[in-house]
């Protein structure tokens, strides 16, 4: 067996389980999770309907490239997303389709990682344990950046060591950020491509909850977008990862894209003509729809809005709530801590939420997942208020 396997810790939701085994809750109270990033909204007919289509297509195996329609779909989506001239990205060389960013993200690391010379990969602390796991399968060590209220849930890059940098060979960043829902800032993203050119590492960014964010003028900005607004017009270092799960409410669809340095992209495509995870037919086409439309992607916003705006007036009468920029999660303070907060609220109120620190990692003298926990707004709005409620009544007891 891979002795790599022996590094990896029990994944957040097995960890949820465990907290909560043997706890019944009041029956009188439906159970509502809020625990999950799991989209409950419901998935656009034009995705359905387009998948129903072409079940034909079944029939054939797909390519590890996908259809030439699909990858100019997302080309064109990528352009107009991020105001990047169209003939800077070119489908044939520069973007993947992936069965989700899940993963995409872990293999990704499995192809760059040069395991013989002592690598690190950075990663937000706290973060989506993959990249965690990534880096360890891939032979790497994990150099975790803590994101706290200090510096606005953002890594403080200017604090990494120039040794850590030097031993750098991949970053994965993730903006708008889970659990937080901070964005990176524009000069950030530059300054982190210069990084990058310094120090000849490759950039993976997680930008899976793009599409979902507050303010409808200010969408949170792109690596690529960046890249060429300092005139990184081929997008050397530069990845991003892209899903339908969040912005189509299509998690079941596993549909996403990698784009970016053509070169990096080229050895990523060898690795996966062996790795097999080629997109079926239908789910291409599904996928092609969907990005093509962003109707329902200014919909979804809305929802996730009058969520949260709901969310907050009821629960602000209890703690201090901050809606954040982007995501659809709210990073809660705890009053207790916050394995003790999770499983009382589930003993009970019947509400589940996942604790911070299940997502988190002690890290210089500091775990900021503690005294937090992730609340997933993806339930229907009458179970998000009830919940609120919930949640309210059961911080007053404290």
């Amino acid at each position: 067996m891979n002795p790599n396997l022996n590094h990896l810790q029990p994944y957040p939701f097995e960890k949820l389980a465990r907290l909560k085994q043997g706890i019944v809750p009041p029956t009188d109270k439906a159970h509502i999770a809020l625990s999950i990033g799991e989209p409950k909204h419901i998935t656009p007919h034009i995705i359905q309907e387009a998948l129903i289509t072409h079940m034909h297509g079944l029939s054939a195996y797909p390519s590890t490239r996908g259809l030439p329609e699909l990858r100019q779909s997302m080309s064109e989506w990528i352009a107009r997303r991020f105001q990047i001239p169209a003939d800077l990205l070119d489908p044939e060389t520069q973007i993947l389709p992936v069965n989700g960013t899940r993963e995409a993200l872990f293999s990704f690391a499995q192809c760059l990682v040069e395991p013989s010379e002592k690598p690190l990969v950075l990663m937000p602390n706290p973060f989506y344990q993959i990249y965690e796991g990534a880096a360890l399968l891939a032979g790497a060590q994990p150099y975790f950046l803590n994101t706290t209220e200090e510096n606005a849930y953002l890594p403080d890059f200017d604090t990494v060591p120039e040794s850590v940098w030097r031993r750098c060979q991949l970053l994965y960043i993730c903006s708008p950020g889970n659990p937080t829902g901070a964005v990176i800032p524009q000069t950030q993203l530059e300054y982190l491509i210069e990084l990058a050119e310094r120090y000849d590492f490759v950039i993976a960014s997680d930008e899976c909850y793009s599409e979902i964010y507050a303010d409808e003028n200010n969408p949170p900005t792109g690596l690529l977008e960046a890249a060429v607004a300092i005139g990184n017009t081929e997008f050397k270092r530069c990845v991003i990862f892209h899903s339908l799960s969040k912005r189509s409410n299509a998690p079941g669809l596993r549909s996403g894209f990698v784009a970016g340095d053509a070169e990096i992209l080229q050895r990523y495509f060898q690795y996966r003509t062996y790795h097999g995870c080629a997109m079926p037919v239908p789910t291409q086409h599904a996928s092609i729809a969907a990005w093509r439309d962003e109707a329902h992607v200014v919909d979804n916003r809305q929802l996730y809005r009058e969520k949260f705006s709901a969310f907050k007036d009821i629960l602000s009468e209890a703690t201090a709530v901050t809606i954040p920029p982007a995501s659809f999660y709210i990073w809660l303070k705890t009053p207790v801590s916050e394995i003790q907060f999770a499983q009382q609220l589930f003993a009970s109120e019947n509400v589940t939420v996942l604790p911070g620190s299940y997502l988190s990692r002690p890290f210089n003298e500091s775990d900021p997942g503690r005294n937090h926990v992730r609340i997933a707004l993806v339930a229907p709005i009458y179970e998000c208020i009830d919940a609120a409620r919930r949640i309210k009544n059961f911080i007053h007891t404290l």
